[in-house]
């Protein structure tokens, strides 16, 4: 069997993805990998083709139980035999998984980190061939990554046990040039072919906004998604508790995900979500990774995330099928005070020294800036998460909360002026919200007790609105002409580059000129149904509906969830498409033999059922 034969026959694709082939002929040849390339990508198929063809198994080294389970029920799905080792096992379960393992009954074995040194796994694996190991989330070895887990660090230790050393894989969706350093070092890797796609996903619109009523903008946003998929992550669980609460008060179907519940109901509500028996999913970050749900229409983020990395791994849950879908983020101030909080109360890694402690801590607090940045930047959203990762492309995307909203240049220099000249002038430095303030001509007690109402440049800005000196603010601190310093209360100071601007030099902003979050909702919508259509076509959506409602019938008497049987792209190529024969629904993108073998024909009589109506 060929590499192509096992895509179609298997996965129901007649062509590889960016970067997929290279990788797989990588692996073939014999020669570790590295793969970085976004969510939804297709990272699993670089390492399950190989796996096909390659004699003995493959061992998939995965973090998380979530996505253990979901790739092990999709390649049994697929006519892929494959298990599963982790702590969801019972002792008897677990045995026989190590017995059937040890017997050659399958090709790919997903098991946890720590699991790779126990006695009865090492005992297993000596009777058995391992022809290639894949890491998946691979940046979880780094320290300097954002989900960093020691158990990670002894693989490489496992691998100096085999007596063969197998061809070793490296896959992640994120991963900075350090991450990528690390990776490459501490498992391991020889002479790697190391492939990055980008990290760019064209099917996902960025939009950041700040509005006075985080709730509101919520529930506007649920509305515009209304019947659709989505995930709504909050920085605390106590938020969690509350916008879930609230949207079933609404009539809402929306279940809850945080660290605080019991094991079982963790599980059970993933799996309500999962199977489409709740829509919305309402979670802390504890949730979402190896979750492979492909119809995830929205991310919202009720609060702003730590870093770069977190927001675009957990914003890269929508879309994974490559149809349209939204990522919003919900800015204020009180998100970076409670990730600054976070960051002071880490606990250091295991057996690290104070020094590399202090390290991370202050890595960690240059990704809040970098991560606080873009909720202020007027730049394109998507590039600028691009640059952060070293992409570097257009700067305009026209897919993007920035990109969609009409700005004008402002003029600033006389504003930044007087509030460069307000903090050369005060006894001491103060927080950007008391200067701002100041500048303003507050008479608050805090404003009088620290006598900022005699610094000859207070209320110089009186008649500038106040959201728009924290604008210039925030933008001078953007541009480095201001430094914002670290700790329980930080305060404001002057760069060498303030000095520029006090010398004669001028400076501009881009202000909205009506921003997004003010759009009305017929706009709104009428967008929205625009950006669908671009790739629907012109699918009939009662025909859809139809092939819906049959895949929820199949996937509960089969006790998965909807989209392993087929995804919602595949609908809609159905819809399009409308195959009237075996060989014509062959050619629908994720129609392949083993799955027409089981679901073809029931797909086929819905078709022509419809057509006849």
């Amino acid at each position: 069997m060929t590499k192509e034969e096992a895509l179609k026959k298997y996965f129901g694709y007649d062509s590889f993805r960016a970067g997929q082939e290279a990788l797989v002929d990588g692996i073939l040849q014999g020669r570790d990998v590295c793969g970085i390339m976004p969510t939804g990508a297709g990272k699993s198929l670089c390492y399950q083709i190989p796996a096909l063809l390659l004699p003995g198994i493959t061992l998939v080294i995965s973090p998380l139980i979530s996505l253990m389970k979901d790739q092990v029920t999709t390649l049994n799905q697929a006519g892929v035999h494959a298990a599963f080792l982790n702590s969801s096992l019972t002792a008897g379960q677990y045995r026989a998984a190590i017995s059937n393992m040890a017997n050659g009954q399958y090709k790919i074995v997903y098991v946890a980190p720590e699991r790779l040194h126990t006695e009865s796994f090492l005992r297993a694996i000596k009777q058995i061939h391992i022809s290639l190991i894949s890491v998946d989330e691979a940046h979880c070895i780094s320290q300097w990554g954002q989900d960093f887990r020691p158990s990670y660090l002894k693989i490489s230790d496992f691998t100096e046990l085999l007596d063969d050393r197998p061809v070793i894989a490296a896959f992640t969706a994120t991963a900075t040039k350090e991450v990528r350093d690390d990776i490459l070092v501490l498992l391991g890797l020889r002479d790697p072919l190391q492939i990055t796609t980008g990290f760019n996903r064209k099917n996902l619109r960025f939009l950041v906004q700040k509005p006075q009523n985080k709730w509101n903008a919520a529930m506007k946003m649920v509305r515009e998604h209304e019947g659709e998929c989505g995930i709504i992550y909050c920085l605390t669980r106590k938020t969690v508790e509350e916008v879930c609460s609230e949207l079933i008060k609404n009539g809402y179907s929306a279940t809850r995900y945080h660290a605080g519940l019991s094991d079982e109901e963790r599980r059970h509500n993933q799996e309500d979500f999962l199977y489409d028996r709740k829509q919305i999913m309402v979670a802390t970050n504890a949730f979402g990774m190896g979750i492979d749900k492909s119809n995830v229409r929205y991310v919202l983020h009720y609060n702003m995330p730590k870093n770069i990395e977190s927001y675009y791994q957990e914003a890269g849950r929508a879309g994974r099928d490559g149809l349209p879908s939204d990522c919003i983020l919900l800015y204020s101030g009180q998100d970076v005070v409670t990730n600054q909080f976070f960051i002071d109360k880490m606990e250091p890694a295991e057996d690290s020294d104070p020094e590399t402690a202090a390290q991370i801590r202050e890595r960690e607090r240059e990704r809040l800036r970098k991560m606080t940045f873009y909720c202020f930047t007027s730049d394109c959203l998507r590039d600028y998460i691009l640059r952060y990762f070293g992409e570097y492309g257009d700067s305009y995307c026209g897919n993007c909360s920035n990109c969609l909203t009409k700005f004008e240049e402002l003029d600033i220099t006389q504003t930044a002026r007087n509030l460069i000249s307000f903090i050369r002038e005060s006894p001491r430095p103060y927080g950007l919200v008391t200067v701002t303030d100041a500048l303003h001509g507050s008479g608050s007690s805090k404003i009088l007790r620290a006598g900022l109402n005699r610094n000859p440049y207070y209320g110089s800005c009186a008649s500038t609105p106040l959201y728009q000196l924290r604008q210039v603010a925030n933008h001078l601190v953007l541009h480095d002409y201001l430094c914002v310093s670290d700790g329980d209360y930080p305060v404001v100071t002057l760069t060498e580059a303030a000095r520029s601007i006090l010398s004669g030099g001028q400076i501009f902003m881009k202000i909205a000129q009506k921003p997004l979050q003010d759009t009305s909702e017929k706009e709104t919508s009428k967008a929205k149904k625009g950006t669908k259509s671009s790739v629907q076509g012109d699918m009939d959506r009662d025909l859809f509906e139809n092939l819906r409602l049959l895949r929820l019938e199949i996937a509960k008497a089969e006790k998965v969830p909807p989209y392993i049987i087929f995804s919602d792209k595949t609908l809609v190529q159905m819809c399009i498409l409308k195959p009237a024969s075996k060989e014509a629904m062959l050619q629908v993108s994720g129609v392949g033999e083993m799955k027409y073998a089981k679901y073809g024909e029931k797909f086929l009589s819905a078709l022509r059922d419809y057509s006849r109506a």
